[in-house]
């Protein structure tokens, strides 16, 4: 089966048919084939003589070698995130999403280089930056994700690389990503996003700008909760970068967990429809309600970043979050834990919807929190990550945590 005859192929169609290629799901000289790439288990790749050995062909996905070079099954995970990234010559495949977000920024990075980073960033890519990233001589300054001003004004003549979220991933703040990109590229500098919440396809990174675009595999393209990988998509001279950084530090994905990624994208379109529908309902239900005090989902009318949402994504997802008016932490623990349908971990883009507290006053560098145009006591916030159950049972479900909220004694 064939993602690319020439018609322009709907998301549903594409992560279908995406990564199947026949030499992936057949024998050579066989007629038949089977539906997904099988799991190809091999440390060791054999050759057939030594003149055989000596014309090994270029370093290049489809050409087997040794274990850690992948074979078809990792070959077809990858092939097929390339094609679901439009303008992306290849894909690098990474244990983990933070993985993928340290081989990207150490192919990118050199000591004594600048990394702006949006001051909504994921706690793990912060703590990067005060970790491993100052041990190697990186600089990390950060900027308000919302003032494209702000950015342009950080750049400075060490600055290498800048790591956007598209939304942040607690606090929801949209990115003038193509502004941004814009702004980047005149400068010089290498432009990174990680796109896990709307993933490529609801949100298309490289022709909006971007050099190089990250995705969390363990949320939506997993979509089961039982498997972990990062990716890295980029056009050919970044991809031919980061495949190299990536051999050269070892890193390699199970191919069994390659198969469970595989089987999950091709539902994904499908999961992505059902939580961004369930997800708005939820923050449409929330918005109305006395206890809140902010809705911050950017599919929803009204919020900050709705109008660059409208503008630049083709779809969304289930995860949200939203502020108590006023309340203590211990009453928000109090709704936590009255919810039943809710489970308490993290991650999100799984099958089960999940709720975890947020304080990002914290993590933040370069803009308060909250708001400076916020009531101060508003602060306690819970994420939601929405899963496939039915909205109405959810909407329920939270009436229960937010009357155990205004139960909590004052």
């Amino acid at each position: 089966m064939s993602a690319n005859d020439g018609r322009t192929l709907g998301p549903g169609t594409r992560v279908t048919a995406a990564g199947r290629r026949d030499e992936w799901t057949g024998t050579p000289g066989h007629p038949g084939a089977v539906v997904s790439p099988p799991v190809w288990r091999a440390s060791t790749h054999l050759y057939p003589d030594m003149a055989a050995m000596r014309a090994y062909p270029a370093n290049e996905d489809g050409n087997f070698f040794y274990g850690r070079r992948g074979s078809p099954t990792q070959w077809a995970l990858a092939d097929a995130l390339t094609g679901l990234e439009p303008g992306a010559a290849g894909t690098v495949l990474y244990p983990s999403g933070v993985a993928a977000i340290a081989g990207v920024l150490l192919t990118v990075l050199r000591p004594g280089d600048v990394l702006l980073m949006t001051d909504n960033a994921y706690e793990p890519s912060r703590a990067m930056a005060r970790g491993v990233l100052r041990d190697f001589g990186v600089e990390t300054r950060w900027f308000d994700p919302a003032d494209p001003d702000a950015f342009a004004a950080a750049i400075c003549p060490r600055t290498r690389c800048v790591l956007l979220e598209n939304p942040g991933s607690l606090t929801m703040e949209l990115v003038d990503v193509p502004r941004l990109a814009q702004i980047a590229r005149q400068h010089d500098v290498v432009s990174v996003l990680d796109n896990t919440w709307a993933s490529s396809l609801g949100f298309a990174a490289l022709r909006h700008g971007i050099d190089i675009a990250v995705m969390s595999l363990t949320k939506h393209v997993g979509g089961h909760s039982d498997a972990m990988m990062g990716s890295a998509s980029a056009g050919a001279d970044w991809y031919r970068k980061l495949r190299l950084r990536a051999q050269g530090l070892g890193i390699v994905v199970s191919p069994d967990d390659a198969a469970l990624m595989l089987r999950g994208l091709r539902t994904m379109d499908l999961r992505l429809q059902r939580t961004t529908a369930s997800a708005l309902a939820l923050a449409q239900w929330l918005a109305a309600q006395p206890q809140v005090a902010q809705v911050l989902c950017p599919m929803l009318p009204g919020t900050p970043g709705h109008a660059i949402w409208r503008r630049d994504f083709t779809g969304g997802c289930g995860l949200f979050s939203f502020v108590f008016r006023g309340g203590t932490s211990a009453a928000r623990d109090a709704a936590i834990d009255a919810l039943s349908l809710f489970g308490i971990g993290f991650s999100w883009g799984g099958f089960e919807s999940l709720a975890t507290p947020i304080d990002p006053a914290a993590m933040r560098s370069a803009t308060p929190w909250p708001p400076a145009q916020w009531d101060p006591a508003d602060r306690f916030g819970v994420r939601l990550a929405i899963g496939l159950e039915d909205a109405a049972d959810l909407i329920g479900d939270l009436g229960a945590g937010l009357r155990a909220w205004s139960e909590w004694p004052a």
